[in-house]
């Protein structure tokens, strides 16, 4: 099984995705290490990604899902997701299972300033909420609850 933990950037993905696979015994992935350098540079000053430059990333990190798999393993993959297509596209040939990051405007912006080191900064938010397209049939967790409290819930709700 892959758990994919979805939301933008600032809703906790990768602090989410890697408490939920220390519980689980899991693998950890982050689409971010993805990326290439010049899509990280991009969303550094804060232009937003095109598809062209997703799908690169996306199928690499596809790739990667579909090599794991091969392995037997199971994987938590924190990645934003953003489009239904690009959730189509990571899950293809897999058991994907979809956790949803939704949250304020306010409070991802207060995530992203508590933030340090990383390369996507809160200029990021309105166009990634402007792109996004809520999962269907996801599990849906609100980020104004504590990480341990989701990672709860999502293991109760999946059943692991």
């Amino acid at each position: 099984m892959i758990v994919l933990v979805t939301g933008v950037t600032g809703s906790g993905k990768t602090t989410v995705g890697k408490l939920l696979s220390e519980r689980l015994k899991w693998i950890f992935l982050d689409a971010d290490d993805f990326h290439s350098s010049e899509n990280r540079e991009k969303m550094h000053r804060g232009i937003p990604l095109s598809d062209a430059d997703r799908t690169p990333w996306l199928d690499a990190i596809h790739d990667e899902l579909l090599r794991r798999n091969g392995e037997g393993a199971n994987a938590v993959l924190a990645c934003s997701a953003l489009k239904q297509e690009y959730r189509d596209t990571l899950g293809a040939g897999l058991n994907l299972e979809i956790v949803y990051l939704r949250g304020s405007t306010e409070q991802l912006r207060r995530n992203l300033a508590t933030r340090k080191n990383h390369f996507a900064g809160e200029d990021l938010v309105p166009s990634q909420l402007a792109t996004l397209e809520e999962p269907s049939g996801a599990i849906i967790e609100d980020i104004s609850h504590t990480p341990e409290e989701i990672v709860d819930d999502i293991r109760t709700r999946l059943n692991l």
